[in-house]
């Protein structure tokens, strides 16, 4: 018995650590596709308190119970050494642990997350011209900020397969001056599957990769460019010379989440929390307040059944039934604490809604944010006496300002399953919170400003994806495959119910000119 005790702790340092190294291993998620729009688990409907005994005493009851998922096993015995886990650290060590983690830890042999054999599809999978705009869009930006001649850093997060990065250099080939002007390519990706997938696509199969301090190398099939591919994005160096293009399309999506709901919370005697006492000394009043609840994860009871667990109707219960739950905490955490009060927006939830007023906060979106607008418009670490450069970002989300709710969702092979369920082997993912986007880019660089969000269909009809589909379908020859050009096209920009056209949005960050010039596909025209 010795022995399991340092076993176990070992295990819940490795799924579990320090907060101030986390934010490294989430640099690099891929990218998820449209069928993730579908569904959502209330955070409401299922959640109960939660005390630490009553968790530890569930786990305790079935010693030899089954989990899922060999990373169902290992979150479950951290659970049992910690109390419940933040919604954020579950979607972390989903998606991105070496422990069968969805992107990292692949228990399935070849297994391929993309395309109608994985679980979903992307935009650049879809159709060829949803990249080619991308490209087109880099050029206009480009044109717009005199055509530096050298100095251009192309960088994507989350590659996927690196179909997207692979049509925007075929298009910008047409373009000599450009490329010419680039003088590396970054691809910020954690999965080795994902980024031996990439080379193989930008820089061919025999292609060498080669590994640094830095990261990995390897010599674009285009002009012979460098591609250096990192797993954050903080090992991509910053400098005051350097034109910037940075794409994050269906990245924000991904990252991980904390999840609160507003209470309020009755008068209570004032006094200095015992020893044995697990409450927050925030949680002691003396007249009523409305106070932030975190939404934690915790293992389901044993013997749990879909219908137990009254799994949603919208999602599969082909799936085993959950190995988790979400529960509310009983008193204050250190997040709950901070987050909801980290802007206005949030703060403003007290009066606008009151009790049961829910709340998702991504402080990784934040970062990364705040990442982007300091290469593009400098920041008092990172001085830049001209900002140049640009940030495109499509993902689904709210684009009129709404904070998202009840977001997180799960998919395995194209159907709406239960995020809970089978850990590592389900797609999570949440709304992209467009608007705190733009708040962090603005907040971290004055020499930055930020344009849309503006619905997909929009931003592609705009960028003339009618136009260039055409042309493919007129060239495609045969009448079959020219109906399915604008079949691919015509998803893209669908502005019906869950639509692709209307349900992503585009937001772009840009060098600060006081508004005087809109970007292309936002209202702008093109500057020659």
């Amino acid at each position: 018995m010795k022995s399991a005790v340092p076993r176990a702790l070992r295990n819940a340092r490795r799924i579990f650590p320090r907060a101030s190294t986390r934010s490294s291993s989430l640099s690099s998620l891929p990218r998820l596709g449209n069928n993730r729009l579908s569904g959502t688990t209330t955070l409401t409907s299922q959640h109960r308190n939660f005390s630490a005994t009553t968790g530890l005493r569930d786990i305790d009851e079935d010693k030899d119970r089954k989990w899922s998922t060999p990373l169902a096993k290992q979150l479950a015995a951290a659970i049992e050494l910690t109390g419940p886990i933040p919604l954020a650290s579950f979607m972390r060590m989903c998606l991105t642990s070496d422990i069968g983690g969805y992107y990292t830890g692949a228990i399935e042999k070849d297994r391929d997350q993309f395309g109608l054999k994985g679980d979903f599809v992307t935009s650049p999978e879809i159709s060829q011209v949803f990249g080619e705009l991308i490209g087109v869009w880099f050029l206009t930006e480009w044109l717009a900020q005199e055509r530096q001649s050298r100095g251009v850093e192309l960088i994507e997060v989350g590659p996927g397969r690196g179909t997207l990065m692979n049509d925007v250099l075929r298009t910008i080939q047409s373009f000599p001056a450009m490329a010419n002007s680039i003088d590396a390519i970054y691809m910020v990706e954690a999965s080795p599957e994902l980024r031996m997938a990439q080379k193989n696509l930008l820089c061919g199969e025999d292609a060498p990769m080669t590994e640094s301090k830095v990261g990995y190398h390897s010599v674009c099939k285009y002009n012979a460019l460098p591609i250096v591919w990192t797993e954050t994005i903080k090992s991509i160096p910053i400098a005051p010379q350097k034109m910037p293009f940075i794409v994050a399309h269906e990245f924000f999506d991904a990252l991980p989440i904390h999840a609160f709901e507003l209470v309020s919370v009755p008068a209570s005697k004032s006094e200095a929390p015992s020893s044995t006492d697990n409450s927050s000394p925030s949680s002691k009043t003396t007249t009523p307040t409305l106070q932030w609840r975190e939404m934690l994860v915790s293992p389901t009871p044993p013997g749990s059944t879909h219908e137990s667990l009254k799994t949603p109707a919208t999602q599969s219960r082909e799936t085993p039934p959950p190995d988790f739950q979400l529960t509310r905490a009983t008193s204050s955490t250190r997040h709950s604490l901070y987050l909801p009060e980290s802007s206005p927006r949030f703060r403003a939830l007290k009066s606008t809604v009151g009790p049961g007023a829910l709340l998702e906060v991504c402080p990784d979106a934040s970062l990364y944010a705040s990442d982007f607008a300091a290469r593009i418009g400098g920041s008092p670490q990172h001085p830049k006496p001209k900002p140049s450069g640009a940030a495109l970002i499509l993902d689904y989300g709210p684009g009129d300002g709404t904070i998202p709710t009840n977001s997180l969702r799960g998919i395995r092979k194209h159907r709406r399953v239960s995020p809970f369920a089978e850990p590592g082997l389900t797609d999570l993912s949440v709304d992209v919170d467009f608007a705190g986007i733009a708040e962090s880019a603005t907040k971290a660089s004055e020499g930055v400003e930020v344009h849309g969000p503006v619905a997909q269909g929009d931003f592609l009809e705009l960028m003339g994806i009618r136009e260039r589909a055409e042309v493919l379908a007129k060239r495609a020859g045969e009448e079959e495959k020219g109906r399915a050009v604008e079949k691919a096209w015509r998803r893209l920009v669908d502005r019906g119910p869950g639509g692709m056209g209307k349900v992503y949005q585009a937001l772009a960050i840009l060098p600060e000119n006081g508004g005087r010039r809109r970007p292309v596909g936002f209202g702008g025209d093109v500057v020659q």
